[in-house]
C-alpha cells in the first residue's frame, strides 16, 4: 500500500466516544481506530493542526476531552495555521462552508493531505458540491478505508 496524508477532522476523533448503540456510530468508529491503527502499521502519516487543538479545547467534557486529545496526539506531522491558511478558510467560508470546516480543509490542503475524513454528513454534501475547488478529496472513514484496504 501507497504511504497516505490523512486528516482527520474533530468528529472523527469524536467518533470513537460517541454512543456506540448505533450501527453506523460503531461502525465509523471501527473504522477510524483501524486507520490510526493502520497509520504505525503501514507508515501512514496522520496529520494534526492547530484548529484540531483548539477545538478539542472547546469540548465541555473534560473526560471526552482527555481521550480524544489522546487520539489526537497520535499525528505524525502538524500544521499551525499562518496568513495562508487563514486567507484559503475565508475564502472557502465565501463558498457556504462553516469556519471550523474551512480552517481543516485549509490545513489538509496546507499539510499535503491526500484526504481529509470526517463523519460530518453536511460537510460531505457540501465538499461533494465543491470538489473542482478543493486541493484534497473529502471523504467518510468508513467507506474510504473499506476501499483502501481491499
Amino acid at each position: 500500500m501507497k504511504r497516505r496524508r490523512i486528516y482527520l477532522d474533530v468528529c472523527c476523533l469524536n467518533r470513537p466516544f460517541d454512543d456506540q448503540t448505533q450501527d453506523r456510530i460503531h461502525l465509523e468508529s471501527e473504522a477510524i481506530l483501524s486507520i490510526l491503527n493502520y497509520s504505525q502499521a503501514l507508515n501512514w502519516n496522520i496529520i494534526g493542526s492547530e484548529v484540531i487543538d483548539i477545538e478539542i479545547f472547546k469540548i465541555s467534557d473534560s473526560e471526552k476531552k482527555l481521550k480524544v486529545g489522546i487520539l489526537a496526539s497520535m499525528h505524525q506531522s502538524y500544521v499551525a495555521v499562518d496568513r495562508g491558511i487563514e486567507v484559503r478558510a475565508k475564502n472557502l467560508e465565501e463558498s457556504g462552508f462553516k469556519s471550523f470546516d474551512a480552517l481543516h480543509i485549509a490545513c489538509a490542503e496546507k499539510g499535503g493531505a491526500d484526504i481529509l475524513l470526517t463523519t460530518d454528513d453536511g460537510l460531505l454534501s457540501k465538499s461533494a458540491r465543491f470538489k473542482s475547488n478543493l486541493k484534497v478529496e473529502i471523504r467518510n472513514p468508513l467507506e474510504w478505508v473499506t476501499e483502501v484496504i481491499r
